[in-house]
């Protein structure tokens, strides 16, 4: 896969876990397009990859968060003294 579809590819990941974005998917939106932005003139190859590994670090750690607040919410409901 080419690194232009890669990046396309988790820039749409990126706007799909956002719709839950506690701020709200409007803010959550602006800031991803501003991040992609700032880098859309990046030529060297090596520096792509690692904004690449640096936004599939970002998509686990929102993924984490998620689970995180569903497992509060979960806990709250079933154990009130916790």
């Amino acid at each position: 896969m080419s690194q232009r579809a890669r990046v396309i590819e988790l820039y749409k990941t990126l706007l799909y876990l956002g719709r839950d974005w506690p701020n709200g998917f409007d803010f959550f939106r602006k800031r991803l397009h501003g991040a992609f932005m700032k880098n859309k003139d990046e030529k060297d190859p090596e520096k792509i990859e690692k904004l690449i590994a640096h936004a599939q670090y970002i998509v686990k750690e929102v993924e984490t968060l998620y689970m995180l607040k569903k497992y509060r919410t979960l806990k709250r409901r079933y154990y009130r003294d916790g």
